[in-house]
């Protein structure tokens, strides 16, 4: 069904994210499901997808990749390598591109951006090359504009970022130790000029901690500024964004 109000993000957990747009299609971000220990049980299973992205090879972010695209079909967007080994193991329809490009789906620009971080892929028990990890920046058909970080630190080139894609919101991760944590995540907002943030990749495991009130105290500078805190299986709608 068509997304009502305009885009709508569902952030199921850690930086499994997912979206319908206001035509009905359906886009999943690093599938990582049923492990999950954040997903709902009842949202831990995919039954129609349109397009998967995938922002880096780590099974956090990628551990349902295989056994959701076989199940729906979908498009799959990733860097070269990911897409390359999703071919081995049957995947059908993968695009694979990098940092700087954009590919034009269903009236959607995706452009793939940089990331502070690794990108190893777990397969068999052994860890293969998985690429340079990334974020997507997507464009929606109304002009409505997403920034989702993946597994990232802060940096410079955020502001680029905003320069060239114009973001309207950024989902970021905040949890530290892995990825930057709320006070990174503030600098990272400075830079990106975003309306509203919705926080990620915390709260998963211990070692994760930081938390959107600490977020919120962090970028309390930044006039204007939504921090969208959602629980996991919890939706909002573009309209609730800007």
């Amino acid at each position: 069904m068509p997304s009502q109000g305009g885009v709508t993000v569902t952030w199921l957990g850690h930086a499994t994210t997912l979206i319908d747009t206001p035509d009905g299609k359906r886009i999943l971000i690093d599938p990582w499901l049923t492990q999950n220990p954040a997903v709902p049980e009842d949202r831990k299973q995919i039954d129609r997808l349109d397009l998967m992205l995938i922002t880096h090879g780590h099974l956090d972010h990628t551990g349902d990749a295989v056994a959701v695209a076989q199940a729906t079909q979908p498009d799959i967007i990733a860097n070269n390598e990911i897409a390359g080994w999703l071919g081995t193991k049957g995947v059908g329809k993968a695009t694979g591109m990098n940092h700087g490009g954009t590919v034009e789906w269903n009236g959607i620009a995706i452009t793939m951006v940089e990331a502070v971080h690794s990108s190893g892929i777990t397969d068999g028990g052994e860890t293969v090359y998985g690429g340079v990890a990334g974020g997507f920046v997507i464009r929606f058909a109304n002009d409505f504009t997403l920034y989702h970080a993946g597994d990232t630190d802060v940096f410079l080139g955020m502001s680029l970022i905003r320069d060239l894609l114009k973001p309207d919101v950024a989902m970021l991760p905040i949890g530290g130790h892995f990825t930057m944590d709320p006070t990174r995540a503030a600098a990272a907002l400075r830079m990106l000029g975003v309306t509203a943030v919705i926080p990620i990749h915390y709260g998963t495991f211990p070692v994760l901690t930081g938390t959107p009130q600490e977020l919120e105290l962090a970028a309390g500078d930044i006039s204007g500024l939504k921090v969208v805190a959602l629980k996991p299986g919890e939706s909002v709608s573009q309209s609730d964004l800007i």
